[in-house]
């Protein structure tokens, strides 16, 4: 990881142009420290708008050489053979996932590999190369985590562009994805605690990303991109459907809609026109999932439970009717307040009007708070008498306007685009 006193430098490729034009992307799972972090949740960089040129007549080592020129010491360009050999040629017995990129395996590098790399387990995605969309992908993760390092993104520690193949190179996270703990039947289910520790750390990487001077849209915010490592210590991954966000006077940036079913915000799906508020509202459907152990869109439910949001919302700001929708799992082990308090944050989150929505700063202040509450429910019973505070740790009292509003409207589906 760069070191603090390293000052920042953005970069500027020559290499690609990063137009809206990529695949429908759906990711699937690939498989530091315990520091605590300022309010301001860490000094942020000055990130400016990259500028990429046409790659699709480059050649491989020309990327490579603009690469290695940016980047330097930061990140390791890697030989396709050496990646081979730590993966024991991208052996099945080291999969750890796959999805529409393409395949994930474990790799081990020994100190013998390369100078001033440490032994250590890593994560090696191998990209499937599909015309140039597969490639603007894999520059896109390059450059933006080359660039960000924070304790909540996870770390890139190189690539590997070699003719036709793409390939990244990043840590090893041991506990895989939260997708993986809070919906695979074979996985022990998350304490309560870990929860709230989870959604705290994915939401200072996202306020990380908000942050910079020009803010960076992550766009594909959901829990299979949410990586944890020994501790649960939350790790945001995927940068390739990334965006700078608007620039100047503007207000929003437009694009063509690309992200993740049940995730996206209903204007984004609409307008086109992406925020950073986009990403607060996919923040907020995974404050439901973990809420309720729920994924976010479930064909297999009746008509009316399909869609997490839609399903979930009249229960949120109904302290008597909450505990119906908690996550059976927990087994009413849970902190009854902070569960409350979680509900009003997520409804906040998803309101249908972007403004509505909180900043991630006073959603990390939220979260944070719900550590202190000692209360733990000992059955899914009813909530405590006390009645709720107009405004509490930043939830404003338009939650429970927006609830008498009846603002239940379903979100339009996002259509699948495969030309580039």
């Amino acid at each position: 990881m760069k070191k603090q006193s390293k000052p920042w430098r953005p970069f500027t490729a020559n290499c690609c142009s990063v137009e809206d034009k990529t695949i429908f992307s759906n990711f699937s799972r690939c498989r530091p420290s315990r520091s605590e972090f300022s309010k301001d949740v860490a000094p942020l960089p000055s990130f400016r708008r990259l500028s990429f040129s046409d790659l699709s007549r480059s050649s491989s080592t020309r990327i490579n050489e603009d690469l290695a020129q940016s980047f330097g010491s930061d990140l390791h360009d890697f030989q396709l053979s050496e990646l081979r050999a730590i993966t024991q040629n991208f052996s099945s017995n080291f999969l750890l996932g796959e999805g529409g990129f393409g395949t994930v395996h474990k790799g081990y590098i020994d100190e013998n590999l390369r100078q001033g790399l440490k032994a250590q387990a890593v994560a090696v995605k191998l990209l499937d190369i599909e015309g140039l969309q597969g490639h603007r992908e894999w520059l896109a993760e390059v450059i933006f985590l080359g660039q960000l390092r924070h304790p909540h993104l996870v770390k890139l520690i190189g690539y590997c562009c070699e003719d036709e193949e793409r390939l990244l190179v990043y840590e090893f996270m041991p506990r895989g994805s939260l997708e993986n703990h809070l919906f695979k039947r074979i996985s022990i289910s998350l304490p309560w605690g870990t929860r709230v520790k989870i959604a705290i750390g994915a939401a200072k990487g996202l306020a990380f990303l908000h942050g910079a001077e020009q803010p960076v849209i992550y766009r594909d915010f959901k829990t299979s991109n949410i990586l944890l490592d020994s501790d649960f210590t939350a790790k945001l991954s995927d940068f390739g459907l990334a965006k700078m966000g608007p620039e100047g006077s503007n207000t929003h940036v437009t694009t063509r809609v690309m992200g993740t079913y049940g995730y996206a915000a209903p204007e984004y799906i609409s307008t086109g026109h992406l925020t950073t508020r986009s990403d607060v509202y996919s923040f907020g459907v995974v404050l439901l999932e973990l809420l309720t152990g729920r994924r976010s869109l479930e064909k297999a439910r009746p008509k009316s439970e399909q869609n997490l949001v839609d399903w979930a919302k009249p229960y949120l700001t109904s302290s008597r009717r909450l505990r119906c929708i908690m996550d059976p799992r927990l087994a009413g082990q849970y902190s009854v307040k902070g569960a409350k308090e979680m509900a009003l944050l997520a409804f906040q989150c998803v309101s249908l009007n972007p403004k509505d929505r909180p900043k991630m700063p006073g959603v990390i202040e939220t979260l944070e708070n719900l550590q202190h509450y000692k209360d733990m429910a000992i059955t899914c019973g009813q909530w405590p008498a006390s009645s709720p505070k107009s405004t509490r740790n930043g939830v404003s009292t338009k939650v429970r306007m927006e609830s008498k509003r009846g603002y239940h409207r379903k979100s339009s589906p996002i259509t699948p685009s495969k030309k580039a």
